[in-house]
């Protein structure tokens, strides 16, 4: 079948291999620089993530890339974005394709070691703020960097329910009169 359109099983059989290994490196690159890599891009960054997906498809289909190559590479890239998406749901195995939520702010306290550990500069978490339509820290109950790169701003008024915040690394750090402990 594939011999028709100029590969050969050994051909199919390095395109998926590639393809599955390239994946799962970048997958890596992304645990180990942050979740934040690729949430919120500027022209620069689109500009890396273009060439580094032209390199990344010039490596799996290899020297010659033909029509079919390109049929398997694709296929393969797509099957493994669906099992990823199918491993994040189970509570078990997500942490082998997504981060945990981080805490970046417990009220008005910057948790510094956590905006560290999270790629998350001050002046990136002052601009999330001022966004979020914050005036003062005052009005801040919490920041979470969330597992998709995004980062929320919750306000104080209403006591954080700690279920919203019971997979959120730090949470602990919550100031008690901040939380719902009535609720679960």
């Amino acid at each position: 079948m594939w011999e028709d359109y100029g590969l050969g099983w050994a051909d199919v059989l390095r395109i998926v291999v590639s393809a599955v290994a390239l994946y799962a490196v970048v997958l890596l690159v992304i645990r180990v620089l942050g979740q934040r890599t690729l949430a919120t891009m500027s022209s620069f960054d689109l500009a890396a993530v273009i060439a580094l997906g032209a390199v990344i498809g010039r490596a799996i289909l290899g020297y010659t890339p033909t029509l079919a190559a390109g049929l398997v590479g694709l296929v393969t890239l797509l099957a493994l974005q669906a099992l990823s998406g199918q491993i994040r749901r189970f509570r078990g195995a997500a942490h082998l394709v997504s981060s945990r939520p981080i805490l970046l702010m417990a009220g008005r306290r910057m948790l510094r070691e956590n905006m560290v550990r999270a790629h998350v500069a001050e002046e990136e978490m002052l601009a999330k703020l001022r966004l979020a339509g914050i005036r003062h820290t005052s009005e801040v109950a919490c920041v979470v960097l969330e597992s998709t790169g995004q980062i929320s701003v919750l306000r104080r008024g209403q006591p954080i329910s700690p279920g919203l915040l019971a997979d959120v690394l730090g949470a602990e750090q919550m100031p008690a009169e901040l939380l719902d402990t009535g609720a679960g």
